[in-house]
């Protein structure tokens, strides 16, 4: 079976109640104090799992994270392993999935894919490859926007793990993007598939693991903005493949405040090279770059797996 995880405060949004209808897979909804608990217990083809399941079962990573906050769909990732998962896909209760989603999956067998290399930067952004190479993905270094176009390109054999899709109209840009441009995008299906050959961003909106790759990604909680992205640098570092594909899903983005997603991205903008750099050397170094007790979830989630 394949699984869907997803967190959310809202009433059931289309986004979800269309992930609950695709066949073969079973969408997991994890619940937080605000969510409105009735409406998801009221639907069919969902496991919902409410506060009381999550103190039940998983009290020692609950309480590391806290509540009211997106990370909690790491709990969602190992109930989804635990129930068998051979694949798991993490969502967003924004994104409307398109028709076919989940049908395109590269995962576990060498695949054949463009593989570009940055000429001046140690960093790959997945938006230059794409025809939308004026923005580049949230939690991509600063100080490497300017060279990022430059790109060296050929085919490769690929074995990957994770398997990172776009994303139509609003996509996973920063909040200086969202605030200078606010872009919309359509991204051109016909560059996709390809992958970097060296360590670049991706979020947890619209990805997929395989069921051996779950256990080294972690959506890390008390890191603002940078919770899926330092996640998915802390697991390119141990060695996982990322292959991003085409846009399976058109975001309609929750209201947010961009100034207020400036101030929870800052800690990337500053830290973002330095943090590449020591992981890349050694994973473990992440703890040098979050609170204590960040990392002590990690090592929490990282037993649970059983």
């Amino acid at each position: 079976m394949k699984y869907i995880v997803t967190t959310t405060i809202f009433q059931p949004s289309t986004a979800i109640r269309q992930f609950a209808t695709l066949p073969g897979w079973k969408l997991i909804v994890v619940g937080d104090k605000k969510t409105p608990h009735d409406a998801y217990i009221a639907m069919e083809n969902i496991i919902y799992m409410d506060p009381d399941y999550q103190e039940t079962h998983y009290k020692e990573l609950s309480d590391l994270i806290g509540w009211n906050c997106i990370q909690r769909r790491n709990l969602g990732y190992i109930e989804a392993y635990r129930r068998g998962a051979s694949i798991i896909a993490s969502v967003d209760d924004d994104n409307i999935p398109k028709p076919g989603w989940g049908e395109s999956l590269l995962l576990g067998t060498p695949q054949s894919a463009a593989c570009y290399t940055p000429i001046h930067v140690p960093v790959f952004d997945p938006l230059s490859a794409t025809n939308h190479k004026e923005l580049w993905h949230r939690g991509y270094p600063l100080d490497m926007i300017l060279q990022k176009n430059d790109l060296t390109v050929e085919s490769m054999i690929v074995k990957p793990s994770v398997q990172a899709d776009f994303w139509d109209g609003d996509p996973d840009v920063d909040a200086i993007s969202r605030l200078t441009v606010g872009p919309v995008c359509a991204f051109d299906d016909k560059d996709f598939p390809f992958c970097g050959t060296v360590i670049g961003p991706f979020n947890s909106q619209n990805t997929f693991f395989t069921r051996d790759s779950i256990k080294d990604y972690f959506v890390f909680p008390h890191v603002g903005r940078m919770d899926d992205i330092w996640g998915g640098y802390y697991m390119q570092a141990k060695g996982h493949t990322v292959i991003y594909n085409k846009a399976t899903v058109v975001q309609e983005r929750n209201v947010h405040n961009y100034l207020v997603d400036f101030s929870k991205e800052v800690d990337g903008y500053l830290h973002n090279t330095k943090l590449i750099d020591a992981v890349s050397k050694d994973p473990e170094a992440i703890r040098q770059f979050i609170p204590e007790r960040a990392y002590q979830a990690l090592q929490v989630y990282q037993t649970l797996f059983v």
